[in-house]
């Protein structure tokens, strides 16, 4: 494995993987752009094309092409080395699969078979039987054109009790897979099995791949001891809070606008598409996941939020901007006036009407300041105080002080707090919050000492030419340098011992994420021209004698507690290895 992840890393050019998300400039001999990772409006994020590594020197991310991939794509590590193989055309090395690996494979295979079937049982039934009739008439009643119905490859299932459970099994497959499919239930007495959806418009739900691997049925005649909507449940094939409804039929709109509108129910979605906006797709109910965001940021950084406007869809909304958030998208909500449904809207308004409406977007802090203060009582102090320690971290993303004081106006106003008291607080907030998040306070290098910048200098050099260990380790003891470098050069010396290079991938695979986040920032910094030798040997010098310093310090200590034992022999040896220590020290 670790052959075909080299192979894949020598044929992958970091310029152009890098140069795919983000524009990048030549300056001073190095490619540059706005970091991805982080707002900025200068160029901090660097790449070193010779060597394959990315850096920001603003939020201090960095690391090799699967890193950048990784992070970008929101995969693994070893996900983007599969991805990037796909777009290399290098084929993943094959692994003999065992007995129950197989047979999972074959289930998964078998099942995809079966929804594949019913999908097209149910779209013949809908466009060329009488029973399909009442379905062509509720699509049409709702605006649903027959390329559209095409195109979803959207079905009818007739009122009757095993239209499907014949259908399939007439094609050899047992009543025991079309459970299994979560397209039939088992009766509770007598045997035998009954189709789940019955006298319901379907939706077929598809995986990226444009697989069918689950539906949706809507039902058309009121019936209040059955739901409107009813899914088939998570099967082998299908688990909701990983799939987005229509994803597989909108990704190039997605990614052409670099937008994505993210709707409730496959109705809504399917009503946006079929009247023009195409880069949308639902999130199949309410329970917006951190899988789903992911999957959703690998195509677009922006992300509109335009679910009911009912109560339940406004919690759901708040619920699922923070998941939204932590994968560095930025994030609007959509309101639909009236307290409509983006398919009603759009049947009622048409196109025109809602892209003028997505000019109108609300930021996050907008929308989530307005929920709070209607859902709760602001005439409570203590009920201001926490919107305030809410809504106050929002705010301090907005880079633009001069925006922020109209927020804070904002606050004051409609909390009916004196502006004085909302900027006290706010100030209060500040001396508390950290600039940064723990991870780059704690291992970005934000106290250069000079011992610090000393290690970095020596790891550099090592990473090159480990075979200068003996000399390094002859000189600078590894007790000096901070635990990340140490973990570093313990990494190194373990290559060396080996008899192979320290590189990227092992590097990913054995240090930490601190120390792989360490050693991408120092081979991403470069040295002034012709130092690298002079900084190297000053370096160990610096080193040298920290390690001298803290050796004298401690022999000092020793012979004074001799002298104080009255131990005149032990305190003349001690005070005489000191003298020579500071020889040395001074000699450096």
């Amino acid at each position: 494995m670790e052959d075909f992840i080299n192979a894949v890393r020598e044929r992958s050019d970091i310029y152009e993987v890098v140069s795919r998300y983000v524009p990048l400039t030549m300056k001073n001999g190095r490619f540059w752009a706005c970091c991805p990772f982080h707002d900025e409006k200068t160029a901090s994020f660097s790449i070193t094309p010779e060597k394959g590594w990315f850096y920001c020197f603003g939020c201090h991310e960095g690391g090799n092409v699967f890193k950048f991939i990784s992070k970008m794509e929101h995969i693994t590590y070893f996900e983007a080395v599969k991805l990037q193989a796909e777009r290399l055309g290098i084929k993943l090395p094959s692994r003999k699969k065992n007995a129950a690996e197989i047979q999972v494979e074959q289930e998964k295979e078998s099942l995809l078979k079966i929804t594949e079937l019913a999908q097209n049982f149910y779209h013949n039934c809908l466009i060329k039987s009488k029973e399909g009739e009442q379905g062509r008439k509720y699509f049409a009643a709702r605006g649903i054109s027959e390329k559209i119905i095409e195109s979803f490859q959207l079905g009818f299932a007739p009122d009757s009790w095993d239209f499907l459970t014949r259908k399939i099994t007439a094609q050899g497959y047992s009543e025991k897979k079309l459970v299994a499919a979560g397209l039939a239930v088992e009766k509770k007495s007598g045997g035998g099995v009954y189709d789940r959806l019955r006298g319901r418009v379907i939706i077929p739900i598809s995986d990226i791949s444009d697989k069918a691997v689950a539906f949706g049925g809507r039902i058309l005649v009121t019936d209040e001891n059955q739901p409107k909507y009813l899914n088939t449940p998570e099967t082998e094939i299908f688990s909701k809070g990983k799939l987005l409804f229509g994803l597989n039929k909108s990704s190039r709109a997605i990614l052409s606008a670099n937008t994505a509108i993210v709707v409730e129910g496959y109705m809504d979605a399917i009503s946006l598409y079929g009247a023009g906006v195409e880069n949308v797709v639902a999130s199949l109910g309410t329970a917006f996941t951190e899988e789903q965001a992911k999957l959703l940021a690998r195509y677009a950084r922006k992300i509109i939020f335009c679910y009911d406007s009912d109560e339940a869809g406004q919690r759901a909304t708040m619920r699922a901007l923070p998941i939204m958030r932590n994968t560095g998208a930025e994030v609007f909500i959509l309101i639909i006036p009236d307290g409509k449904d983006p398919d009603e809207f759009i049947r009622k308004h048409g196109k025109k009407d809602f892209m003028q409406l997505l000019k109108n977007v609300s930021p996050v802090i907008d929308y989530q300041f307005q929920y709070k203060i209607k859902h709760t009582d602001i005439s409570n102090f203590n009920d201001k105080m926490q919107i305030l320690r809410e809504i106050f971290p929002l705010c301090r993303k907005i880079k633009n002080n001069v925006i922020q004081g109209e927020y804070l106006k904002k606050f004051s106003s409609a909390l009916l707090l004196d502006e004085g008291f909302i900027l006290g607080e706010w100030k209060k907030f500040l001396s508390r919050s950290p600039t940064q998040n723990k991870f780059v306070k704690k291992f970005s290098p934000q106290k250069k000492n000079l011992a610090f910048q000393a290690g970095t200098s020596i790891i550099k050099k090592l990473w090159y030419e480990p075979e200068f260990l003996d000399y390094v380790n002859a000189l600078a003891p590894k007790e000096n340098f901070t635990d990340v470098h140490k973990e570093i050069i313990n990494y190194i010396e373990k290559c060396y011992a080996a008899g192979q290079p320290p590189n990227d991938i092992t590097a990913a695979a054995e240090l930490s994420a601190e120390a792989n986040l360490e050693i991408s920032r120092i081979l991403g910094t470069p040295e002034p021209q012709n130092t690298e030798i002079l900084a190297f040997q000053d370096s160990v010098k610096i080193m040298r004698r920290a390690s001298l310093e803290k050796k004298c310090k401690q022999i000092l200590k020793e012979a004074a507690e001799f002298e104080k034992a009255g131990d005149r022999k032990s305190f003349e040896e001690k005070f005489q290895l000191a003298e020579k220590i500071q020889k040395e020290l001074s000699e450096l």
